[in-house]
């Protein structure tokens, strides 16, 4: 198992939720979320408030974020923009 840096000070995560018509993204905050800065194989001493945390192996810095209220690592799901 991977371990991975929270930053609680990079509140909140956002994501895409929705498209204008003219094309541009609509972003949305996720709730309780701080951003996953680093995945590492193993700990090193680190400053506060950064903190560790466990992870699987499949976890991206920055593609997925911590919830903070069920202590959990979540992918970031952004919205495709759907072109007909």
């Amino acid at each position: 198992m991977k371990k991975a840096i929270i930053s609680p000070t990079e509140s909140p995560i956002q994501y895409v939720s929705s498209w204008t018509e003219t094309g541009k993204p609509v972003y949305s905050n996720y709730a309780n979320s701080c951003r996953v800065a680093e995945i590492c194989e193993t700990e090193f001493e680190i400053a506060p408030p950064l903190f560790w945390v466990d992870c699987a192996d499949d976890v991206v810095a920055d593609e997925f974020y911590f919830d903070t209220a069920t202590n959990t690592i979540l992918p970031i799901v952004n919205i495709s923009l759907l072109v007909e």
